[in-house]
């Protein structure tokens, strides 16, 4: 877990990451870096426009809690409620746990023109 003011800093894998991603290293866990570059959420909350892309039912609680929760440590991706220019990209088994799932959809097919993407 990190600051919602993060920056982009050097992080120390956990032994469980490192195993869970050791498939992409053939399998060696001794071939998985100990150590990662990772950008922080302050570091992210400076782009001018940024792009959430989820898909599949196992991505649904995370994409309810991001967008409709209450803006937590726990849950990074919260942080983007505060961003002025967010894209949301989802496919229905990810939004189907937004309680205001309708409204979203309503209020993205009639947005103004000029506003984009």
């Amino acid at each position: 877990m990190s600051s919602l003011a993060s920056r982009t800093r050097i992080k120390t894998l956990t032994e469980q990451t490192r195993l869970d991603n050791a498939r992409f290293f053939g399998g060696d866990l001794d071939a998985v870096p100990r150590h990662v570059i990772t950008q922080g959420i302050g570091t992210i909350l400076e782009a001018e426009h940024l792009v959430l892309v989820a898909t599949g039912q196992g991505k649904a609680d995370c994409v309810a809690k991001a967008l409709e929760g209450p803006v937590s440590a726990m849950v990074p991706a919260s942080v983007l409620q505060f961003h002025p220019h967010v894209t949301v990209v989802l496919d229905e088994p990810a939004a189907c746990k937004l309680a205001l799932r309708e409204y979203h959809k309503y209020t993205f097919e009639h947005k103004p023109s000029w506003q984009g993407l």
